[in-house]
């Protein structure tokens, strides 16, 4: 028999399914390998910034092989505006490295593989096995994080427990489609400071205590 919350899932899902039927990642990409190094990018920065310097850097290095081997200054250079540009030009060309060293040049498929990439943890792993390969994961960035407490579908605050709290409460199916969702919708309507609360599609089954009324 559904549960009360259940049923409120099952509306929110409904809601944002209406609102936002196409979701696609916003990280251009033309490969598993290209998708997974823009993705470890965009921590800390926006998904346009990111775009803005991966043209010139797969130009110039569009192979894990040639990554691997690429001038770290070079690198760095060519990723400066996205932030963090040294740890982040360390750690995608010691991901390149692995790729090549351990599975043949080839961005593995399985979230378990994944995470044993320099610089890569359970939110990149699971962006890259939605885009990438369409396997089913919850994305847990700043906008899920955020969405998913005030709409009160996890009191936690660490990622990974937002994610198996959401697990819980999504149909598997739903996954990689709910995550897209809620980052559109936290970039459209719930922002962090000034959210829109009286145009939010979601206002009657939102319980967050900060919301706004017309």
């Amino acid at each position: 028999m559904p549960t009360k919350e259940s049923t409120r899932v099952k509306k929110i899902l409904k809601i944002l399914n209406s609102t936002y039927p196409i979701v696609v990642t916003q990280l251009d990409h033309k490969n598993p390998f290209q998708l997974l190094v823009a993705t470890i990018l965009s921590a800390q920065c926006t998904d346009k910034q990111v775009n803005s310097v991966t043209g010139a850097l797969f130009h110039r290095f569009p192979t894990p092989s040639a990554m691997a081997d690429a001038p770290i200054a070079e690198l760095e250079k060519l990723i400066h505006s996205t932030g963090f540009y040294k740890n982040k030009a360390k750690n995608i060309q010691a991901c390149a490295r692995t790729l090549e060293d351990r599975f043949d040049g080839t961005v593995p498929g399985a979230l378990e593989q994944l995470v044993t990439l320099p610089g890569v943890g359970r939110k990149t792993a699971n962006v890259v096995l939605g885009a990438a390969f369409g396997i089913p994961g919850i994305v847990v960035d700043t906008h899920v994080a955020r969405l998913s407490q005030r709409l009160g579908l996890t009191d936690q605050k660490d990622p990974v427990k937002i994610e198996f709290d959401l697990m819980a409460l999504i149909p598997k199916k739903s996954w990689n489609d709910f995550s897209l969702q809620l980052i559109y919708h936290g970039r459209a309507i719930c922002m962090a400071r000034r959210p829109n609360c009286p145009e939010c599609p979601l206002l009657s089954l939102c319980p967050f205590p900060g919301k706004q009324r017309a």
